[in-house]
């Protein structure tokens, strides 16, 4: 390596390229590390969502200006009568719409609110196909499985096998969940459930997602919340709280 020599007072000091690169190389990693412990640089992920560590959050003021619509072929876990639904966007390929299903969304489930009929969890469709290429034919997948009455089963399968969302392993799933394979592989292989997943990215999108998870909170009064990304499930019990 070329070496670079700065005159001073007194004397001189050499000062080696490798050197310079190696503390430079140093701080870089410091800051990368520090980044993934704190979140960022204060950079939010448009794309894919993010992950707030909030502490006591706040009720936010309820709002009607959200359009969300629920269809009869909408699966909803829960009371289907329940006064509050959390309408899920989200992606089966997508990690932090995982952390969510691990997370938040399991801490809905949990919750009394859900236990007491008084919420229930609507899922929805918004596969980020330019950056998750498995994604659409996932979300296909389970809208298969859910003509045959299972998709809640399908869709905690894909969570849970996240890094195998090929085709032969959305048709072995098919299988261990006792699935008819026959029309499953049928409806897979020719499509049959693309409609619906296209419509429901539309409905993402008209209901202002941008990224996932994306959720909308809406109570019968047609008053609304919404909370995006990866966020803890906090910021749900405020959300919910202001809808009651």
């Amino acid at each position: 390596m070329e070496e670079k020599t700065k005159s001073l007072e007194g004397g001189s000091v050499t000062v080696s390229k490798l050197a310079i690169w190696k503390t430079a190389s140093f701080v870089f990693a410091a800051l990368f590390i520090i980044s993934l412990l704190t979140g960022g640089f204060g950079l939010g992920d448009s794309v894919t969502g993010n992950v707030i560590n909030n502490g006591n959050v706040p009720s936010p003021e309820p709002s009607a200006d959200i359009k969300v619509s629920i269809g009869n072929d909408d699966p909803i876990l829960g009371d289907k009568n329940a006064g509050i639904k959390v309408v899920e966007f989200s992606d089966f390929q997508c990690p932090y719409c995982e952390r969510a299903y691990s997370g938040a969304v399991a801490g809905i489930k949990a919750s009394d609110d859900f236990k007491n009929g008084d919420v229930a969890i609507v899922y929805k469709h918004f596969p980020l196909t330019s950056i998750h290429p498995y994604a659409q034919k996932a979300a296909e997948a389970s809208e298969c499985a859910n003509r045959q009455g299972k998709f809640w089963e399908y869709h905690d399968t894909l969570f849970e096998n996240q890094q195998a969302l090929d085709v032969p392993s959305l048709k072995l799933y098919a299988s261990q969940l006792k699935l008819d394979t026959t029309k499953f592989n049928k409806c897979l292989d020719g499509g049959e459930a693309s409609a619906k997943v296209n419509k429901d990215s539309q409905d993402a999108q008209v209901a202002g997602g941008q990224g996932t998870p994306y959720f909308v909170l809406v109570n019968k009064k047609g008053e609304t919340q919404a909370v995006s990304g990866a966020v803890p499930y906090a910021n749900f019990e405020a959300a919910i709280s202001s809808l009651k």
